[in-house]
């Protein structure tokens, strides 16, 4: 027979906060069940019953509070998701991870396991760390270099260009955009349980697109180059030049690819007469082409949940968006392509570095999240 009220009062405390957090700690709630109830003045075989153990199981953990202590139960031969760190073990563990970008709990495992000679199993470390306040997230792309002074001295110099150009003269974003021949499957809405799929295709050739695109009039000339380089640009330079045939100057803003700066399109600018005045982005800076945007449009309208029987029927796709769609239904997707531009920092977010922590031997889920 057990006696009733053999608990501390600071033991009973905790065993009650264990049973109030037992779906973080299912497996260490259900011990401090047992003895709370022990405590109170139920048998053995009426706690088995209730709590669905063996009786001998709960005279073992009443043994073992006696002869030890409440830590010695809750944890003894149990490796679940209930932390066994201490308050500056976690704090510890917290400022590691802030250091790094770990992509598996095994890394972060073998960390415990080496620093605290504490082991957790992969759904018990995702516990600790949601505990502590991490989540599982991927981290968003930066510009390699965006330079931020850069950044706002082109939006100046483009707002101020706007506001003060004359009627004959004209302004055009340009860029080269290569689609691939391959089936693209995106998110959409389906109903649950309907797992829709898309046909993939095999082919890797791809459709070339040097444009340009005039956010004023919408007016987008292209060529369909085998190669994007200084001839292609000169072709669209020239096109250009021919759509607006009564504008004195035409700004082309593009980047600094280097045929957009090589001999062709130089010998192309050195003609008498020529109309075209070339603007460089900033470095690494797409963020601040308008076309760039236009190809996203493009992307959802052509590609994405998509399938070509053969690559002539994917480029002429293609190429009808460009012929025909954005001619005549530009007003549709106008909002989608502004010049709402925004400067892009490294201010605000933290840039990652690759764990410098080493794994010497790790569990088999090595991959896992």
């Amino acid at each position: 027979m057990i006696r009733p009220n053999f608990l501390t009062v600071a033991d009973r405390l905790e065993l009650l906060s264990c049973v109030k957090r037992q779906r973080e700690d299912h497996g260490v709630a259900r011990r401090a069940n047992a003895l709370l109830l022990l405590n109170d003045g139920m048998s053995c075989a009426q706690i088995a019953k209730v709590l669905f153990l063996d009786d001998d199981t709960v005279r073992i953990w009443h043994k073992q509070y006696l002869a030890e202590d409440w830590e010695a139960v809750a944890y003894d031969g149990w490796k679940g998701g209930q932390s066994r760190m201490t308050i500056a073990q976690e704090a510890d563990l917290s400022e590691w991870l802030e250091e790094r970008f770990c992509r598996s709990t095994a890394q972060i495992r073998a960390y415990m396991g080496s620093k605290f000679d504490i082991h957790y199993s992969h759904s018990g470390c995702i516990k600790l760390l949601a505990r502590l306040g991490f989540e599982y997230r991927k981290p968003k792309a930066l510009p390699r270099v965006a330079d931020v002074e850069k950044q706002a001295a082109f939006i100046a110099f483009y707002e101020n260009l706007l506001n003060n150009l004359p009627a004959d003269e004209a302004v055009y974003f340009s860029d080269a955009v290569h689609p691939e021949y391959q089936s693209k499957p995106s998110h959409g809405w389906a109903r649950k349980g309907s797992n829709p799929a898309i046909q993939t295709t095999s082919g890797r050739g791809r459709v070339n697109i040097h444009g340009a695109l005039n956010l004023e009039t919408f007016d987008a000339p292209f060529v369909e180059p085998t190669t994007v380089d200084g001839v292609s640009s000169v072709q669209l330079l020239a096109k250009i030049e021919a759509r607006n045939p009564d504008k004195r100057i035409i700004h082309v803003i593009w980047d600094n690819a280097p045929y957009h700066k090589g001999p062709d399109v130089r010998a192309f600018l050195s003609r008498k007469n020529c109309r075209i005045h070339l603007i460089q982005l900033p470095p690494y800076c797409p963020h601040l082409n308008p076309i760039e945007r236009l190809w996203a449009v493009m992307h959802s309208h052509v590609t994405h949940n998509r399938h070509y029987p053969t690559q002539k029927h994917f480029a002429n796709a293609i190429l009808n968006f460009m012929r025909e769609v954005v001619p005549k239904q530009w007003r549709n997707f106008r909002d989608q392509v502004t010049d709402n531009f925004r400067i892009i920092s490294h201010r605000n977010v933290r840039v990652l570095q690759w764990p410098r922590y080493k794994l010497v031997s790790v569990a088999s889920d090595v991959g896992t999240t």
